[in-house]
This record gives structure tokens, sequence and C-alpha cells, in this order.
């Protein structure tokens, strides 16, 4: 195991004792992307037609990432290859990795990508969450001191520049937050692209993210888990929002935004407070969401845990509710469904190796 990859399971054994089976559990997530990743059918595709000539296969309409069931998820499937490569370039399913990543990283493919992004009618595709991903793909690939993944980098530069962009030019436009439980949720992918800003150097996407967050949410108070959840929230309009504030505040500013947006956070660990949300059909896309939702929630609490001064009384109580939300979504992980398994490793590989924090 690489030192990054053994760094990020002792964060991980911090707050979960079960960090080395979860770090054994890579390679069956890797496995839930390689399965994926070039597999073009079943597809859902939020496409804008302007006529016939634009009735195309996904793979010739998004040529990098038309598999995984959609664009999104497409995105972080790879993202979860590259972040596992990352940790440990001698696991067994590095090679097979590499060999998908390198098929899918060319630039002729990447120039049909930006072609389809460019069209007419499209200036929101997968505006926010997908582009945030791409994002996030991009930042791995940045942090990553390997030549190949150098390549793979160069390759994506275009297309991250394009969604940076999009962010850039959408933002100061947008004058009300998307409070949802799913793709359109402003909270988390504003998360994403302010940790790309951050491992880029991009001042000027820091600084407008920065903005927006405080704009959107620093004077928020009073949050209620009791309109949580919806029945296909993959993400928690709340936790979003504070694994959020917790990047842009320091520790004792955060905490006191903390106290006015979630009053009644307990300091009495015993106490129960938030429940993980249980799915009652997982062959049923929307309601196998609700297997997601207790993913992020899981890192969101950890991210809030680590935004919060050493020794502040609600940790505990944030501890226990993120392991009751990580055991239950790690459970669910088994790919058995395809409408689970196409994207459920990248929230799960996403969790156990910290890639938020």
């Amino acid at each position: 195991m690489s030192s990054l990859a053994l760094s990020l399971s002792l964060l991980a054994f911090s707050v979960t004792a079960d960090s080395g089976a979860e770090t054994n559990s890579y390679a069956r997530f890797a496995r839930l992307a390689l399965d994926c990743l070039h597999r073009e059918y079943p597809n859902k595709i939020a496409h804008v037609l302007q006529g016939d000539r634009d009735a195309k296969p996904p793979r010739e309409l998004t040529p990098v990432f038309f598999g995984c069931f959609d664009w999104h998820s497409a995105v972080h499937g790879h993202w979860l290859l590259v972040r596992l490569c990352r940790l440990d370039s001698k696991a067994a399913y590095a090679a097979e990795a590499r060999a998908a990543l390198e098929k899918s990283f060319t630039a002729e493919r990447v120039r049909g990508e930006l072609k389809y992004l460019r069209g007419k009618g499209r200036a929101s595709f997968e505006r926010p969450y997908g582009l945030a991903w791409l994002l996030q793909l991009h930042a791995e690939l940045t942090e990553w001191d390997d030549p190949q993944a150098r390549q793979w980098r160069l390759a994506l530069d275009p297309l991250a520049a394009e969604a940076a962009g999009r962010f850039k030019s959408w933002l100061p436009k947008l004058t009300h937050p998307a409070r949802t439980g799913e793709h359109s949720q402003s909270a988390f992918a504003l998360g994403l692209a302010l940790d790309w800003a951050r491992k880029t150097g991009d001042r000027e996407m820091e600084a407008l993210v920065v903005r927006r967050a405080l704009d959107y949410y620093g004077k928020d108070k009073g949050w209620s888990f009791s309109f949580e959840p919806g029945g296909q929230d993959f993400l928690s309009p709340g936790l979003a929002e504070a694994d959020l504030m917790r990047r842009v505040l320091g520790p004792r500013p955060f905490a006191r935004w903390l106290s006015g947006f979630l009053p009644g956070l307990p300091t009495d660990s015993t106490k129960s407070w938030l429940k993980p949300a249980v799915v009652t059909d997982r062959s049923d896309g929307k309601l196998a969401h609700l297997d997601g939702l207790n993913l992020s929630r899981a890192w969101a609490l950890e991210g809030i845990i680590r935004g919060l001064p050493a020794g502040d009384k609600r940790i505990p109580a944030l501890r226990k509710a993120a392991l009751e939300h990580r055991k239950a979504g790690l459970a669910a992980v088994t790919g058995e469904h395809y409408e689970g398994g196409h994207w459920l490793g990248s929230f799960a590989v996403y969790l156990v190796t910290g890639r938020g924090y």
C-alpha cells in the first residue's frame, strides 16, 4: 500500500474501527466501475435535439463519458478508478483500470465531448452535478504524480476549462441556491468546485465560490431534519450545506454558524437524532437513491466533525450518526442491481478514502 493509501486508511480509522475491511473493499468498488465504464446500454441521456441529425447513440454523442447508464455516473466512475489507482498503483485491479482509463482519455474523444457540450441548447448540460464531478476527476489527476496520469490530465484540460467556465458564468446569475436532494443541488457541487479550485490554484473560481456560498448560506438558521429525507434523495440538503460551509469558514466561525443553522444538534451521543434512510426496493433506481444518501450523509457528517474546533461538545453525537450512516450505506454497495451498481461505488470510495477532507 502506498503512503497516501496508508494515511487515508488511518484517517478512516479515526472515524470507524473497520477501516481494514473498507480498504479490502477497494477491489470490489473498482470492479463496479470497470463493469460499467464502457457499457453503453442501458442508457439514460439528457439530450437536447435540434434535428434528426442529433439522434445518435451515446458513444457518438459523448465519446468519453457514454457508459455507466448516464453521463455524470460515467464521470465519477472514471474518477473512482483514478482515485483507487492513485492510492495503490500495485493493486490487482490497477492494470485493468489503467487500460480502461487509457481507452477513454484520448485527445480525439475529448474533442468529441467538447463538441457535444458546446452544441446549441446545451449550456445547462449536467449543471451543476456532472460538471462538478468532472472538476473532481481533473483535480484527482492533477494531484497524482504519475507520468500516465499527467498525460490524461493534459487530455482533460480543455474539458475542465469548459466546466470551470460554465460555473464562472452561471454562479453570478444564480440568485438563489437549489436546496434539493438530487442532481440540481448547489451546495454539494460548490464543495467539489471549491476543492478543485484550491487544488489547481484557480483563485478566480475559489473567490467566486466562497462569495456565493456566503451569499446563499451565510445567514441560514434553523434547518430542520423533519423535512428530510425526500423519497428519492441521494444528497442531504442540510448536511451538504454544512459540509460546504466548513470549507468556507474557519473552525470557530463555522461552530457559531452551525449553532444557528442546526440548533437542535445534541451534545449527548446517547440521543437518537438522525437515522439512516431505508430502501425498500433496490431494483428501483429512484428508491435506491436513498442508499447513496446514507453514504453522502456519512461523509458530510465526518466533514462537519473535521470543521469544528477540537472538543466541541456536538462531536460525539455527530460521530455516532456518521458511523450509523456509514455502516448502512456501505452494506448496500453490492452491485446486485445495476440501478445502484453503476454509481454507488463512487460514493463509497469518496467516503472511505476521505476525499472531501
